[in-house]
Order: structure tokens, then C-alpha cells, then sequence
């Protein structure tokens, strides 16, 4: 971003002042070139900055006489040229000054307005300075190259020192051609090479910490040419400087030369060591016997190493964290005494691309065999140790050819057995990455962080894992407070000036839960990834919200709003609150059972929205398919191409105030049927409860009434939904009729009434079976608190059929009744219960006793 483009947009008056001297009118044709100038690093009188200043002058004008042609009043353009040509001509560190005041104050209103500038400026800056801070180290070695050449033709005697004027040159060279100028000129070249040396080591760990960060989804700049064109300039710099260092040995002094040499040693030593690196990581969750890349690139590789027969091998090594600070302390230096685990292709040769100009050596199929590991801390999980791959390499360089041992340690790395250890492992590279300093102990990082930089890094995570443009809001964060610090009641405010703790983030369980905060964040992060991320990207998931905000949302509401939260009690489920209103006028908030991305998987969010005509408009007040339209699928008409009929899952959901007994009993599905030889699901039975998956159907289906006599109770559990409290409603002396009919033979459809199935029949006022309740809840669905179940009953309060039925139940030796007193037991049953009138005849087919019935009153 150039500050031109955003000052320019501002109000002229604000910036007066800045152009009395330099009109505005040709800061607006120079916008960009202007600032990409380094007119603020040009401090002092010297003849480095002149020069540099009347090299700027000139630019600018012959920039301007060639924007001048583009514009509409060119010869005025070009008298304003020649003007300020004529005036900063003979100071042109006058023009330095009025461009830095210029700059300066278009800054300030910048910064004014928007509290920061662009991470882009404190960039091109950083550039600037160091494109300036070589040119004059380059300056100063030229100086020294000229200053030794006159003192040489001084010594031999010739005229060439009059030819070569070094009057003037001893001018141009800042009047310190007296007496120990040489020397004084070298130390401060020296001094200078060093400052350079630093700016590059920084630029070089400021990659790294952003290579680093893009673990976590930060923007990465992984180019690393201009880093290698720096080292490579540097480094040409340096020898130059070397060698008039050793020419003017004996003016300098056998203890002065060597301090110097030494000093112009260890800063080639620096670079050369400091620009081996990884420039491709490894996972840094790293899965045992797996196969996994990596790369390395020496930066100073192509100018210095030299073509040999037998190339440079670099080897990959794991190391503890121990390891890792050993060999930092030491600078990286030594070789590794003994590697932490087993890596197969650990070798690779280092090869110099003349085509693009670098040198790598890429590892394409390592894989870790083995790992050792070492003795834990503390209460430290085994997903909590990092380690992490050496790559080392010895390589001669240079004319004298140097040895060098180069080692180049990867970021920090989680080595899991197995899948289930991945998310914990996770929380450990994600906290590591957003919270380590930029030059640190390996794998030192802090134990609390502050609150903000958590949530920047949490929505760093969440864009990048999702892969959306539309991060995390304010009131996100504010949730997301609440639940880590277990904390409804405090305002925003509260959190800003708080930190939270590693085990807060991922030791320490979630009150109530069972898992801690990554461990859920992270199955929100799947999930949208999976299934959501059209979603949200189209702003219609509020998601970080709590029940109890959404009731007070929804509670002003018309009927019908709804909106989608992710699930605060499940990992990775999202679920739909909506208001429903009574005829009343009361109101109650009910949330779906969560969707998993399984679920979705079945049937998109989008259609599952699409079938429930109870959910109306999205929060506050937008229509569901205005919302939701375009997440709609097409459904498919007619035949296949193959020839059959389309079939649809559709979902359907049952509010509590409409759930009434159904006289029906329990709704069976057609395998279940078909076992027992029955016909299967009515037509009014709709086609997607007979196919819906066994996590769906829960919250699709009424509760049963009854619990059929001939159902074991596995196959209950397995093909009926049952809700999470079992509703026992008290049915008439008799089975009704439309539940399942029995037959005048003692028979439940083809099935005959055995001894073995009156445990499972469920008598007024008595206790039904524990096995059966049992089977009948799902694991993980029963409620604290179950209804009070009516103690048994004595007999004479049942009739004569539930006795003789009962009395066989409790293992009684008494048989079961005959076919006239069956008939008659159920004609004396049959009372003022206002049950309507049964079928006549068994309808079962193939069955013994089809026809008329002995009692056709039945």
C-alpha cells in the first residue's frame, strides 16, 4: 500500500504546510517512485550521501519529464521541472530534507487515522536501508582501493600522482587522507560490514519466524532469492574489503591486521553458517513408520561451492529437545553425537542448479522407523515432547577451499504412534508456533499468553483451516472467553487484559465435559472445513454462541426464526435453534439434536433446512430460502439412468408439544417386519424414515406407546429411535388393536404366543423388565432422572386375561388359556377403554385361523 494512494484521498488542507516548497501537483506524479526512495536514510554531509542525494535529483527529474508527456499541461510540467532542477542543483541534500519532511507528515496523518501502517512499508523500508547501508560499505571500499593506489604511486615516485589530481581525490574522500587515515578508513569499512551482517542475519530470522507462523496459516513469502542476493553481495563486499585489508598489512600493523581478520572471518563464517537452512519443514506432526519430505538450501552455495566429483552429502538426523540446545549453544558446529531416532533415505547429495542458481538437497521419501523418547516432565504427555530433524552437511568453500560443518535444525516436532494422539500433538505445534520468540533456546515458549494474541491466532487457525476470507468477530472471541476461562458472567472487557494458560488451552478439562478447549475447537475447525465452509463463508452460521444467548435472541422473535450454532456440549457438531410460539402466545427455544459431519454427509445443512417447515426465517429476519437457496441440491426427478426410481432422505423433526400417544404402538421398519412375517410400513408411513440413518432417525420419530410383545430387544434398539426417557403410557386392560392383533389361536401374527414372550409385555401397573429398559435406552442418551415407575400391583386388580398372562410371566404353573377361553377373555375385556371396534378376522396371511373369527362382536 502506498501512503499516496491513502493520503491522497484525504482533505488537501491537512497537508498545506508539507508542499510550500515542492509542489503537490509532481508528488502526484511521482506517487510510488517517490517513497521507494531512501531519502530518510541519507543522514549526514558526507561524500557518499552528496553523491547519493545528486543521484537521487537526477532520477527525479528525468522521472518527471517522462510522466510529464502522459499529462495534460506538459510545458508547465516541465518549467516546474527545470526550476527545481536549477534551484536543488547545488544542494542537492536540500531536496533530502524537504522529500523526508513530505514523507514524514503523510505518515503521521496516516498512523493518525489508522493507529499502524502496513506490514508492506516496514518492508520496503527495511529494503531501503540496506540497499543504502551496501552501497556505502561499497563507497567506503573504494575509497580505501583509492587511497592505497595514490599511496603506492607516492612510493614508486612517478608524475602519475599529478596526472591522477589526488588532491581532489583526498577531498572526495572526506579530508581524512592525513596521516592514519588507511587505518581509520578500514575499521570504520569494517564496522560497517558488520552492521550489514546483522541486518542479514535478522532478514534471515525474520523468515524463519514467518515460515513458521504459516504453520499456522499466516501468509508466507517463501521466496528466498532476494535473501540469497544479499548474502551473495555481502559476501563479494566482504572479499574486496579482505583483500585491502591484507595489502595495507603493513601500514596497519601485525596486531591490528590480525584483529581485523579475524573480525572479517567470523562475519563470512556467520553468513555462510546462517544461510544453510530448511526451506521446505517437515510435518511437524509426525506419524511413525510414514513417509515424509524435506528440503534444505544453501544460499551461498552456488558462489562459493566449487564443481567436484564426489558431491556434498547432507544427512537427516532426529534429535530431543535436549539435543536441540546443546547444539545451539554451541553454535551448531559440532556434529551430533547420537541420533534420537531411526530415519530410512537419510541421505541426500546437495546438487547446484546452474539453471536457476541455487543449491538443495531434497529429501522426497524419508521415513522415522523408530523413535526414542525421552524422560517426560512432569505431568508432560508424550504428545507434549518435541524433537525435531538436523540436517548437517560438510562442505570446502572458497579459493583456500575452508571446511565448514553446516547444520540447519527444522521447527519443532510431535512424533505420534498413533492417529488418536494427532489432536492433542496439534495443540502442542500450534501453541509453540504463534507464541516462540524470534530468537529463542530450543524449544523454549511461554507458559501464558496474553488473551489477545490467543484470539489472533485462533483466527489465524480458523481461516486458514477452513480456507475463508471471513475470520472470527468480536463477539466469536467473547464466547470463545467465556468457555475457555469458565466465566458467563463478564463483560468483553474483562478479557482484554487477561492471559490464558497452556493447560487451560489443552490440559485441563472443560467443566462438565469431556474434553478441553482445542480438543473442541478443533472439531469445529473439521467440521466447517468438511461440510461448512460455504456456510460460513456467506455469513449465515453465527456459531460461537452460547444456548442461553441464543434464547435471548430468539425469545423476541417471530415464529419460525432459527439460526445455527455450533454445539457446546459435542465436539464437531453444529445444531439449529428455532422459537416456536403457542396458540397462547408462550414461547419456548428448542435446539436440534447437533449434526455431525457424518450427518451432513447424508443430507447437506442446507437441505435438512429445506425439509422442516417449522424453521422459517434465519436470524433476525431474513427468509430461509433467500438465505439458504443456493445451498439448496437439486433433487433428482423421475428415473435413473439405469432405469429406477429415485429415492430421497429427508428429515423431519417432532417439537415437544406436538408429541401425543400414538395409538399405533411402536413404528416398525420393513426388516424388522418382514422377520415376524407381517406386511411392512403403511402407506402413510413416509419412505425416508425407513432408510434414515440410525443417528438421524433419533430425533425423526415419535415415541413409542407400547412395546410389542414379539420385538427382542435388540432389535428394538437397533431399528427403532427411542428417546433418551423411555415414556411408559398406560394402555387399556387389552393390546389395542391397531398395534399388533392377536389372533384367536394365542398367536402374534405367524408367531405363536410362547411362555418366552410374556416377559416382554408390558402389563398396567406393573414394573417392565430391567433387560428391557435396558436394551431400549442407547448408550449415553439415559437422563439423570427417570420416571417414577408404579410398584406391581396384586392381581385382583387386573383383569382375567393380564392375571392368567401375568401368573405365566412369574413362572406360575399355569398353562396358557384355551381357544374359547381366549375369546372370551377378550370379549369381557373389551369394556368402556373406547377402543375402537378390532378387525374381524386375522389378516395375517397363511395364517391357520384366517377368516371370521368364533366372536365376530370383535
Amino acid at each position: 500500500m502506498s501512503l499516496w494512494g491513502v493520503v491522497s484521498h484525504m482533505p488537501p488542507e491537512q497537508f498545506s504546510s508539507l508542499f510550500s516548497e515542492f509542489p503537490r501537483s509532481l508528488r502526484c506524479l511521482l506517487a510510488d517512485w517517490l517513497e521507494n526512495q531512501p531519502w530518510e536514510f541519507i543522514t549526514g554531509a558526507d561524500s557518499f550521501c552528496t553523491s547519493a542525494a545528486s543521484a537521487l535529483l537526477s532520477a527525479m527529474v528525468e522521472k518527471l519529464r517522462s510522466e510529464a508527456g502522459s499529462n495534460g499541461q506538459p510545458v508547465q510540467i516541465l518549467q516546474q521541472v527545470s526550476n527545481m532542477e536549477k534551484t536543488y542543483q547545488r544542494d542537492p541534500l536540500r531536496l533530502v530534507g524537504i522529500m523526508k519532511g513530505i514523507l514524514e507528515g503523510e505518515r503521521a496523518a496516516l498512523l493518525k487515522r489508522d493507529r499502524h501502517l502496513p506490514l508492506s512499508f516496514h518492508r520496503r523500508q527495511e529494503e531501503l536501508k540496506f540497499g543504502l547501508d551496501l552501497q556505502r560499505l561499497q563507497h567506503r571500499v573504494n575509497e580505501i582501493q583509492v587511497l592505497q593506489e595514490r599511496r603506492k604511486l607516492m612510493e614508486e615516485g612517478t608524475r602519475a600522482c599529478q596526472q591522477m589530481n589526488l588532491q581532489e581525490s583526498q577531498r572526495k574522500i572526506d579530508g581524512k587522507l592525513q596521516g592514519n587515515e588507511l587505518p581509520a578508513l578500514i575499521l570504520e569499512a569494517v564496522k560497517e560490514l558488520e552492521g550489514i551482517k546483522l541486518q542479514v542475519l535478522k532478514r534471515l530470522h525474520i523468515w524463519k519466524r514467518q515460515q513458521q507462523l504459516a504453520g499456522n496459516g499466516a501468509v508466507f513469502e517463501e521466496n528466498l532469492a532476494p535473501l540469497q542476493k544479499r548474502c551473495e553481495n555481502l559476501v563479494d563486499v566482504h572479499f574486496q574489503l579482505h583483500q585491502q585489508v591484507a595489502a595495507a598489512g603493513g601500514e596497519l600493523g601485525s596486531d591490528l591486521l590480525s584483529r581485523l581478520l579475524e573480525r572479517l572471518n567470523l562475519v563470512l563464517s556467520t553468513l555462510i553458517k546462517s544461510s544453510f537452512l530448511v526451506e521446505k519443514q517437515p510435518p511437524q506432526v509426525l506419524k511413525t513408520q510414514t513417509k515424509f519430505q524435506a528440503s534444505v538450501r544453501f544460499l551461498l552455495g552456488p558462489q562459493l561451492l566449487k564443481a567436484s566429483a564426489k558431491p556434498n552429502v547432507v544427512k537427516a538426523d532426529m534429535v530431543t529437545e535436549k539435543q536441540a540446545r546443546e547444539l545451539a549453544l554451541g553454535g551448531y558446529g559440532t556434529p551430533l553425537s547420537e541420533s534420537t531416532g531411526e530415519i530410512v533415505h537419510n541421505t541426500v547429495a546437495l546438487e547446484i542448479s546452474t539453471a536457476n542458481g541455487t543449491s538443495c538437497a531434497t529429501f522426497k521419501n524419508m521415513l522415522l522407523k523408530k523413535i526414542k523418547r525421552c524422560e517426560r516432565k512432569g505431568s508432560e504427555s508424550v504428545t507434549e515432547e518435541k524433537c525435531a530433524v538436523l540436517f548437517s552437511t560438510d562442505v570446502l568453500l572458497g579459493p583456500s577451499n575452508l571446511a565448514f560443518h553446516l547444520q540447519a535444525l527444522s521447527l519443532p516436532i510431535v512424533v505420534i504412534v498413533h492417529g488418536n494422539q494427532d489432536n492433542n500433538a496439534k495443540a502442542t505445534v500450534l501453541w509453540d508456533n504463534a507464541f516462540s520468540e524470534l530468537e529463542r533456546v530450543p524449544f523454549v515458549v511461554a507458559e501464558r499468553v496474553p488473551w489477545e494474541k490467543m484470539c489472533e491466532t485462533l483466527n489465524l487457525r480458523f481461516m486458514a483451516e477452513v480456507q475463508t476470507s471471513k475470520g472470527l468477530l468480536p463477539e466469536h472471541y467473547f464466547f470463545l472467553a467465556q468457555k475457555i476461562f469458565n466465566n458467563s458472567s463478564a463483560s468483553p472487557e474483562d478479557f482484554q487484559n487477561r492471559s490464558v494458560s497452556w493447560a487451560q488451552f489443552n490440559k485441563e478439562i472443560l467443566p462438565g465435559r469431556g474434553f478441553t478447549f482445542w480438543q473442541w475447537f478443533d472439531g469445529v475447525l473439521d467440521l466447517t472445513k468438511r461440510c461448512l465452509k460455504s456456510y460460513w463463508s456467506d455469513r449465515l452460521i453465527i456459531g460461537f454462541i452460547s444456548k442461553q444467548y441464543v434464547s435471548k435472541l430468539l425469545n423476541s422473535a417471530p415464529d419460525g426464526t432459527f439460526l445455527l450454532r455450533f454445539s457446546d456440549s459435542e465436539i464437531g457438531g453444529i445444531t439449529i435453534a428455532h422459537i416456536i410460539r403457542g396458540k397462547d402466545g408462550s414461547s419456548q427455544v428448542e435446539n436440534i439434536q447437533p449434526f455431525s459431519a457424518k450427518d451432513l454427509s447424508i443430507r447437506s445443512l442446507g437441505d435438512r433446512i429445506r425439509d422442516l417447515a417449522q424453521l422459517r426465517n434465519l436470524y433476525p429476519d431474513k427468509p430461509k430460502d433467500q438465505a439458504f437457496g443456493s445451498h439448496y441440491n437439486k433433487e433428482q426427478m423421475g428415473k435413473d439412468g439405469r432405469g429406477y426410481v429415485s429415492t430421497t432422505i429427508k428429515m423431519t423433526v417432532e417439537s415437544e408439544r406436538d408429541q401425543n400417544p400414538s395409538p399405533q404402538g411402536l413404528v416398525m421398519t420393513q426388516p424388522l417386519a418382514h422377520n415376524y412375517g407381517l406386511p411392512g410400513p403403511s402407506a402413510e408411513m413416509p419412505m425416508e424414515h425407513q432408510c434414515m440413518a440410525p443417528d438421524m432417525r433419533s430425533s425423526c420419530f415419535p415415541a413409542p406407546s407400547i412395546l410389542s410383545p414379539f420385538c427382542p430387544p435388540e432389535d428394538i434398539s437397533m431399528n427403532v429411535a427411542i428417546p433418551s426417557t423411555p415414556v411408559f403410557h398406560s394402555p387399556p386392560s387389552l393390546l389395542p388393536a391397531p398395534a399388533l392383533p392377536l389372533c384367536p389361536d394365542g398367536s402374534f401374527g405367524n408367531q405363536p404366543l410362547t411362555q418366552d414372550m410374556l416377559p416382554y409385555i408390558y402389563m398396567p401397573g406393573t414394573s417392565p423388565s430391567p433387560v428391557l429398559l435396558g436394551d431400549l435406552s442407547p448408550p449415553g442418551h439415559m437422563d439423570e432422572e427417570m420416571p417414577e415407575i408404579t410398584p406391581f400391583s396384586p392381581a385382583s386388580h387386573l383383569s382375567p386375561f393380564e392375571s392368567l398372562l401375568l401368573a405365566g410371566s412369574m413362572g406360575d404353573n399355569v398353562g396358557l388359556p384355551s381357544e374359547d377361553e381366549l375369546n372370551q377373555l377378550l370379549h369381557e375385556g373389551q369394556t368402556e377403554e373406547g377402543l375402537p371396534p378390532p378387525a374381524s378376522h386375522c389378516s395375517y396371511p397363511n395364517h391357520p385361523h384366517s377368516g371370521p373369527l368364533a366372536n365376530p362382536s370383535w
